[in-house]
């Protein structure tokens, strides 16, 4: 069997995944990466949910195909985490909620990026109708997951 990719290894996989793509306020995307797997790693995350909080939103987004996910070097559990993080089309947000709480090691990671995504900061540099709605979003999840808004 072929040992588990490291993080560094991720993280470079990650990295160029998602090369190119933005986010809401036009940063490198790598960068909302980087925060939620730091963010997992102050939480006291374990290295299979640092590798998962990397790839959170490869599959979602189109970076990486599921096939990938399938036969990627990684544990069952990390393919586990990020396949309970990505959203699936028309999907309610308490079917989502649902299954990152069935998952073991879901929540920590979707808790840490929830938080960077909340970050005031991060939100500030949008515009006022989307920053309305996605904080109304992001609070809506944090409730449906049981955390609280200092999460």
């Amino acid at each position: 069997m072929t040992p588990p990719l490291t993080l560094t290894e991720v993280e470079a996989l990650a990295r160029a995944a998602h090369e190119g793509q933005t986010d809401k306020a036009g940063r490198p995307y790598a960068e909302h990466l980087k925060a939620v797997a730091e963010g997992v790693r102050a939480r006291g995350g374990d290295p299979e949910q640092i590798a998962a909080a990397w790839l959170h939103d490869s599959v979602e987004d189109d970076a990486l195909t599921a096939r990938w996910l399938d036969e990627a070097a990684l544990t069952r559990r990390t393919k586990d985490i990020v396949l309970a993080l990505t959203k699936r089309a028309g999907e309610s947000p308490e079917t989502y909620a649902g299954r990152v709480l069935a998952t073991p090691g879901a929540l920590l990671v979707k808790e840490a990026d929830l938080a960077h995504n909340a970050d005031p900061a991060r939100l500030a540099v949008l515009d006022e109708p989307t920053r309305v709605r996605l904080t109304e979003k992001y609070a809506r999840m944090r409730a449906l997951l049981g955390l609280r808004a200092t999460d």
